[in-house]
């Protein structure tokens, strides 16, 4: 036993002549290149996962900004608020409410209604 564990500490199974030696080294290397793959992968995964809290906290942050520049919209357009505007430039609303303002189109005549009996 104690001779198995110190040959696998001085890497004697890397080392040996014999065919096994080759099979080892090439499934070493497998293994290598698995762990380069899966921390190329892991490191991608993170940057897309703070990429998606970065872009969620500036989605919140242009909706707040939204909200409160729809409620400051609001309140400018509110008639008093015109009116408090109107009354620093001069402008007075009027006492008396609109009429409102009904044209009549002219019918024009065609030669045989003079003629209809029955209108």
């Amino acid at each position: 036993m104690k001779h198995g564990v110190y040959s696998i500490l001085k890497a004697r199974f890397l080392i040996n002549e014999d065919a096994n030696a080759a099979k080892n080294w090439r499934f070493i290397l497998f293994v290598i290149g698995l762990a380069i793959l899966m921390i190329a992968n892991t490191q991608n995964y993170e940057q897309k996962v703070f990429k998606i809290v970065a872009l969620t906290n500036e989605v919140k942050e242009l909706r707040s900004d939204f909200v409160n520049k729809r409620s400051e919209l609001m309140q400018l357009k509110m008639e008093s608020t015109v009116a408090e505007q109107m009354v620093l430039k001069n402008i007075f609303p009027s006492e008396v409410p609109p009429v409102k303002i009904k044209v009549k189109t002219p019918v024009h005549h065609s030669f045989w209604d003079q003629f209809k009996l029955w209108q």
